[in-house]
């Protein structure tokens, strides 16, 4: 009696078909046609969570800016950064941009550290 890799092939297609679950037309059912979408998918969900990343960070820049600027609308968030650094306080930005969101009296005094060791330079 010859071996067959009938169960192996059949156990593969169905794991793989198991990941189509919500795909439209055939590429929920015909294997060949599930695999390219699930490979394409695949390659686009590891591109775009480091694209995820990048966003983020700019929509926090953004809202660290608009809160700046509605505390004192001739700073900018350059200058922030740099005077920021050159009063040692290190903080990243999600932070920043959740204490100008949730705690307006923080990020001002943030603010004033910021602007205190850019004059004092």
């Amino acid at each position: 009696m010859r071996v067959t890799a009938g169960p192996l092939t059949r156990r593969r297609h169905k794991r793989l078909l198991k990941l189509t679950k919500g795909y439209r037309l055939r590429f929920k059912n015909l294997f060949k046609r599930a695999f390219l979408k699930t490979m394409n998918a695949r390659r686009h969900a590891f591109r775009c969570r480091r694209i995820k990343k990048r966003e983020y960070r700019s929509i926090w820049i953004v809202r660290i800016n608009a809160a700046i600027r509605q505390l004192d609308p001739k700073f900018n968030y350059s200058k922030f950064i740099n005077g920021l650094k050159k009063a040692g306080i290190e903080m990243n930005r999600k932070m920043m941009a959740e204490l100008a969101y949730r705690d307006m009296g923080a990020f001002g005094k943030l603010l004033e550290a910021a602007k205190s060791k850019l004059k004092a330079a």
